[in-house]
């Protein structure tokens, strides 16, 4: 396979040495053609002979005349076979560049940028939901079964991340040149190409190894749901605790995460209880098409039930922290004005302002420290002791919302969110936690608004809609289409019989 370090990288520097090769051999076919002209021109009478008169007899050739006479062929034959060679050699550089070979028509920019952000979309999906069907898989698979498809899961993320951070970089503005811009969007293109490639290329050996029969599955399947259902339960109940201890926007948000999981829930009841009847009456086409919808909105519905759980452990090591970031911030400060440093406007205030929130109550914990560590972030100490812990607890925690909301809704989420989302966890990772915080709740935002603009599901669908809006259903068929399943573009959406 192609290294990833090199697939869509531009080769401008190349397919330059290449056409001024081409240039110096076409100035050489000139220069060998102005060089015979005088020839061409002796070989020419001086005037035109009278029509009445009889030609005269030739005169007899001079040495030099002949001897220029014979250059003109090999000339001639040199001039023609530089051209070719000029010719091919920019073709073959256009072909291993993966530049077109002769004159075709451009595509507009608009139309690369539609394609490559249609194929950033459609790869993430696929990513995702093959990682939602492993754990499915894994119940049923031993762990040396199951590694090739881990290792394809591994491999298409780590395509895909490469494609997201070429992406952000172009929408950055860089590179500025408009032919280095286009290869990016290749490399964009090709680098999603080959993630759905390695996942298609052993979609159908998992289905082979999980087998025709879906009851085992089917029970793999159905004791999820029933662990999930209690935790369900249990994330309700810790909803008012949320609100009473760390204010009413914590608590709704935790609510939101909740409601999520039960519509996912109440959706694969229903797929649950339609698989059973199907594998009891012998329709193994409509039973597995059935059982992996129910995977995935279970899957779906574990991730939300996850997130409660852990923004319920950040927010108990945030407020346990809170006191010791205001102390630190205020020991910054005082530093950066006994050194002469200038200090942030604004950082005084956001301190006093969280000190005045804590006394009131109740307050979220996470929100103060993120004000705390940007007001500080460009001062001298705020990367050292516990600023530093609190930053990196700040954005964990915004990273971690923003993947949950986006993976729960890709059927809405743009290459936008996406992208903002994965550039905040390749900055997280740098590590530039101050950074990743505000690039992650800005992912949050824009996903938050494309699920916006598709409007509410409507009543009385048992979830369907909820499915969609997941991306656990294609949504082609007023039933909510067929499921995903593992694989990349050309196989994921395969159940779409029974």
């Amino acid at each position: 396979m192609t290294s990833s370090l090199v697939r869509g990288r531009p080769r401008h520097a190349t397919a330059h040495i290449r056409v001024r090769v081409a240039h110096a051999l076409v100035g050489a076919v000139a220069g060998a053609g102005w060089l015979a002209l005088p020839v061409l021109a002796a070989q020419e009478p001086a005037t035109a002979s009278d029509p009445g008169t009889a030609p005269a007899a030739p005169a007899a050739p001079r040495d030099d005349e002949s001897s220029a006479a014979d250059l003109i062929l090999p000339v001639a034959a040199l001039g023609a076979a530089g051209v070719v060679v000029a010719y091919s050699y920019v073709r073959r550089g256009r072909r291993a560049s993966g530049l077109p070979s002769s004159n075709p028509a451009v595509s507009a920019p608009a139309e690369s940028d539609r394609r490559a952000r249609a194929a950033l979309v459609e790869a993430d999906d696929s990513v995702r939901a093959s990682e939602e069907e492993l754990p499915f898989a894994a119940a049923l698979l031993d762990e040396r079964a199951l590694a090739p498809f881990r290792h394809a899961v591994h491999t298409a993320r780590t395509e895909l991340s490469a494609a997201f951070a070429l992406w952000h970089r172009y929408e950055e503005g860089e590179p500025h040149d408009p032919g280095d811009r286009g290869q990016t969007l290749a490399g964009v293109v090709g680098r999603c190409a080959e993630a759905g490639r390695v996942l298609d290329a052993r979609a159908g050996e998992l289905d082979r190894l999980r087998g025709p029969e879906v009851g085992p599955a089917l029970e793999v399947a159905e004791e999820a749901f029933r662990r999930l259902t209690a935790r369900a339960a249990g994330a309700r109940a810790t909803v008012p605790e949320l609100r009473e201890r760390y204010g009413p926007a914590v608590g709704a948000r935790a609510a939101g995460c909740v409601e999520g999981a039960m519509d996912r829930l109440v959706f694969a009841t229903a797929r649950l209880n339609e698989a059973r009847r199907a594998a009891d009456s012998g329709e193994k086409g409509r039973a597995a098409r059935r059982l992996r919808a129910a995977e995935g909105s279970v899957a779906q519905a574990g991730i939300l039930l996850a997130g409660v759980d852990r923004a319920a452990r950040l927010l108990r090591e945030a407020a346990a922290l809170v006191p010791a970031a205001l102390t630190g911030a205020e020991a910054v400060l005082a530093e950066a004005r006994a050194t002469g440093t200038p200090v942030p406007s604004g950082a005084d205030g956001t301190l006093a302002a969280v000190r005045t929130e804590l006394t009131a109550g109740p307050c979220d914990p996470l929100d103060a420290l993120r004000r705390i560590t940007r007001a500080l972030v460009r001062l001298p100490g705020a990367r050292s002791g516990v600023l530093d812990t609190a930053a990196d607890l700040v954005a964990r925690a915004a990273v971690g919302e923003a993947e949950d909301y986006v993976a729960v809704h890709r059927g809405a989420a743009g290459t936008d969110a996406r992208s903002l989302l994965a550039a905040a966890v390749r900055t997280l990772a740098a590590p530039r936690p101050v950074e990743a915080a505000v690039l992650a709740r800005r992912a949050l935002e824009l996903a938050e608004r494309d699920v916006r603009a598709l409007g509410l599901p409507e009543p009385g669908t048992q979830g369907t809609a909820g499915a969609v809006l997941g991306g656990v259903l294609l949504g082609e068929e007023p039933d909510g289409g067929p499921p995903v399943a593992f694989g990349g573009p050309e196989t994921r959406g395969r159940f779409r019989t029974g």
